[in-house]
């Protein structure tokens, strides 16, 4: 039998509080702490007998010869998963903090205020995925022929954002046929999302491939350039890296090392991010649940914020596995709503 289903109530009392102390005052948890603390009642051998109990089932472990106990991955799972009031309740002022990201900001100036907003907010780090560029909206495009096959692109998203960037064609194109595919672009696709675009593209392609005239080719493969640069631009902005030395937990030298390492290095942290982009709101990753090494001494609390409607990325919360949990629920829970808010209003 599962030993989570044998843990009556007075053993998830035990356990609650005991993981409470621990996050609270990060020394492991003796029986004597909990003998007196007056809400469980409870003699100091059955906390004892308890206690044990808790440990064989792997609930919590004793680090090195402590005679104090600190809780195990699987009992922080239970703890956020059985033991959290389910109200994402705080005294957060969601009035005062909209003021932290203000109106008529740019994109990532939104995303870098809501990543330090979270920094501030659970003292912890901070961590924004900048808006999934296929879910941009497209309202202008134009095409201008440089030197050696270069392209310069100038692209009008969301109503407001230029974007400028360089494309390599696979010819050479003069400045009369980046025109015609500019603006048959912005003729036939302005008010549409990116996905929406490439999708189209991909389609007229494989519909017409036998008879496809040469602007349609050229759209495509122009078109097709621009998109495929946009799709690869997936980053996020971090904050608070420094609010880890403030944790115990990261008293190694190494482990710090590895865990700047994987912040600047972003491809296995983004990973992560983008296995949340559906999530059901709230995902947590307790230790070693990540899957990955740097972050095993970490917890990882993300949720989806949007953009139209549409998910349009992940924001989120790392610190180490001693975290207050409901705070820092609550605080992603609320940023995402306010960035979400803030980029409905700016468009």
């Amino acid at each position: 039998m599962d030993p989570e289903l044998l843990l009556n109530e007075r053993s998830q009392r035990l356990l609650k509080l005991l993981v409470e102390c621990y996050i609270r005052d990060g020394e492991p948890v003796g029986s004597r702490t909990l003998a007196k603390k007056g809400s469980l009642t409870m003699s100091p051998a059955t906390i004892r007998n308890i206690m044990a109990d808790l440990e064989a089932a792997g609930f919590i472990n004793s680090p090195h010869t402590s005679a104090g106990r600190i809780p195990t991955v699987r009992g922080y799972r239970f703890f956020v998963n059985e033991l959290l009031n389910a109200q994402l309740s705080s005294d957060f002022d969601s009035m005062e903090l909209a003021k932290q990201l203000p109106l008529g900001s740019d994109t990532k100036e939104l995303v870098t205020a809501a990543s330090s907003l979270l920094s501030t907010m659970t003292k912890l780090t901070g961590l924004v995925m900048l808006p999934r560029h296929d879910s941009d909206i497209l309202q202008y495009i134009e095409f201008l022929p440089l030197s050696d096959n270069r392209v310069l692109v100038i692209l009008v998203l969301n109503k407001s954002e230029v974007q400028n960037r360089i494309i390599y064609t696979d010819r050479c194109y003069n400045a009369s046929e980046l025109k015609q595919i500019g603006n048959f672009l912005t003729a036939q696709f302005s008010g549409k999302e990116l996905w929406q675009i490439r999708q189209e593209l991909l389609t007229a392609l494989t519909e017409e491939q036998h008879n496809i005239s040469q602007l349609t080719q050229s759209i495509v493969d122009v078109a097709g350039k621009v998109l495929d640069e946009q799709e690869a631009k997936s980053d996020y902005i971090v904050s608070g890296e420094t609010n880890l030395f403030n944790f115990t937990d990261y008293s190694g030298v190494h482990k710090l090392r590895d865990l700047f390492m994987a912040f600047a290095e972003k491809r296995d942290i983004l990973y992560l991010l983008n296995q949340c982009l559906h999530a059901d709101g709230v995902k947590i990753y307790i230790g070693e649940e990540s899957g990955y090494r740097p972050l095993d001494d970490c917890s990882i609390i993300t949720t989806p914020y949007h953009r139209h409607g549409k998910v349009a990325g992940v924001l989120g919360i790392i610190g180490p596995t001693r975290m207050p949990y409901d705070q820092a629920i609550a605080a992603v829970d609320i940023t995402a709503k306010l960035l979400s808010a803030a980029l409905e209003e700016g468009d």
